[in-house]
């Protein structure tokens, strides 16, 4: 290859297509959590999630298409917890309304709103301070 980094990238790509038959399938965050029972509480009574399992210090959730992951980290400042998940809906404006009805408390900087990249957005706090961000393309 000569150290030409032309030829470097290129060998890259040639690798990549000789596996085409490769695909990334899906993605579920892995989010702390302080308090697991905490956590039920919030995921699956307030925002209807399901308990996919349970082990010990490792929790697995699920709504309609999306699956959360959360292990144990009893040591987290939630002032100092960066966790965020963007999550698309089909409705976010009825989205909004059940988290109002249902007196879930939307972030304070993340009422619902369009926003400049053409997503229609708000936003949420979980008991540990990770940021759920629900989104629809508008």
């Amino acid at each position: 290859m000569g150290g030409n980094r032309n030829e470097v990238v290129r060998s890259n790509i040639n690798v990549q297509s000789k596996e085409d038959n490769i695909m990334l399938t899906n993605i579920n965050p892995k989010l702390p959590m302080r308090d697991k029972n905490a956590t039920k509480d919030f995921y699956l009574t307030k925002l209807g999630f399901i308990e996919l399992g349970d082990y010990g210090d490792y929790l697995l959730i699920k709504k309609d298409g999306i699956e959360i992951h959360f292990f144990e980290f009893k040591d987290l400042d939630p002032k100092e917890n960066y966790g965020q998940v963007y999550i698309r809906t089909n409705d976010i404006d009825n989205l909004y309304q059940s988290f109002l009805d249902n007196k879930i408390d939307i972030h304070p900087n993340g009422k619902l709103q369009t926003k400049p990249w053409g997503q229609k957005e708000f936003s949420v706090l979980d008991p540990d301070s990770n940021l759920l961000t629900f989104g629809q393309s508008i």
